[in-house]
């Protein structure tokens, strides 16, 4: 089968990515049986793969590695674009690793440190509540970009991020002074431990100052099996709450899941954002053009990823250590928000 990629070995055989990843370079980490039946499909599919990031050696070569982790959230495509331009200014190659949802992104970082032998590795979504003596198994420089940590950790990890709890605090602040006291929210898995946890506190947080009490029926958690950062997983997620037709506003804590969100309203006979105001999170350029145009905290994609390139960069030299950077996202109001004037849907 002529121009098959590892991503269609990886659905082919109902497994991720990474577990195909594993299976070709002869991984410890992965069950024979598995392992048989994803090289027998390679074979039978005339799948060849590209040899050229993997016979990269650490002496020599000018790489790093970029892990995604929720590569369907378009934020990440604009993000990992611009870190391909910062790697390309410094001389460097970027070699890109999707990490499937139910992956331990840790472990995978593993896997590409040994195998691939980039010089420094940049992170993008993922969890980082990892023990410490894992992390320094890694054995070279590595920032997270856009992941705010709290406690030690940044010790050991550069940080490069928006303060997510603050941003979603001020969108929800914002949502409070248009008079919306029910605000429906989407967020991540409840197992969350990284940006969406952040996200969620920050809602709470806001609520709490205003003396609003918390409601969990409000709030609608994506499943961590299943759903990803995508419009689809935002559709069906507002559809499960329109069920009970008890909010005046809705806050995603991404984009996609808020244009996924505004389909289910519209076909509901709702008007946005007349019968419901919505607001995402991140300042994806579609969300500019969407109608309504979405009102959003935009991250400043540039300068993270400059910020992060530069950090990384500045690590494998050792010119500087480890370090937390934030940058202050903006409020760009729009026209899918609007001061309360109805009941609540």
């Amino acid at each position: 089968m002529a121009g098959m990629t590892i991503k269609d070995i990886a659905k082919k055989c109902g497994v991720g990515v990474s577990t195909v990843s594993r299976a070709m370079n002869n991984h410890p980490d992965i069950n024979q049986e598995t392992k048989d039946m994803i090289l027998r499909v390679i074979a039978e599919s005339n799948y060849i793969p590209n040899n050229s990031a993997r016979n990269l050696k650490r002496s020599d070569a000018r790489a790093i590695a970029v892990l995604v982790k929720g590569l369907e959230n378009t934020f990440f495509g604009e993000l990992v674009s611009g870190l391909e331009r910062e790697c390309e200014k410094k001389g460097y190659s970027c070699i890109l690793q999707h990490v499937e949802e139910q992956d331990n992104e840790l472990d995978v970082a593993l896997y590409v440190a040994k195998e691939k032998k980039p010089r420094g590795m940049i992170f993008l979504g993922g969890n980082f509540s990892h023990p410490r003596e894992k992390i320094q198994q890694l054995g070279i420089p590595c920032v997270l970009s856009t992941i705010c940590t709290y406690g030690d950790q940044e010790q050991s990890f550069g940080t490069v991020s928006v303060d997510d709890f603050l941003e979603s605090r001020k969108m929800t602040e914002y949502l409070l002074g248009l008079g919306h006291e029910k605000i429906a929210l989407l967020t991540a898995p409840r197992e969350d431990e990284s940006i969406g946890k952040l996200r969620l506190m920050g809602y709470q947080k806001a609520l709490e100052e205003h003396g609003i009490p918390f409601r969990e029926e409000l709030v609608a958690y994506m499943d961590a099996t299943e759903d990803r950062y995508s419009f689809a997983t935002g559709y069906r997620m507002a559809k499960k709450l329109l069920e009970k037709r008890d909010f005046t506003a809705l806050y995603a804590t991404s984009d996609t899941l808020a244009i996924g969100a505004c389909r289910a309203l519209k076909e509901a006979g709702l008007d946005i954002p007349g019968d419901c105001s919505v607001a995402g999170f991140d300042g994806m350029d579609m969300g500019a053009y969407y109608i309504p145009s979405l009102t959003t905290i935009r991250q400043p994609v540039e300068k993270i990823a400059s910020a992060s390139a530069d950090l990384l960069f500045n690590m494998i030299k050792g010119k500087e250590k480890p370090k937390k950077q934030i940058f202050e996202g903006e409020l760009l109001i729009r026209e899918s928000t609007a001061k309360k004037n109805c009941n609540p849907i």
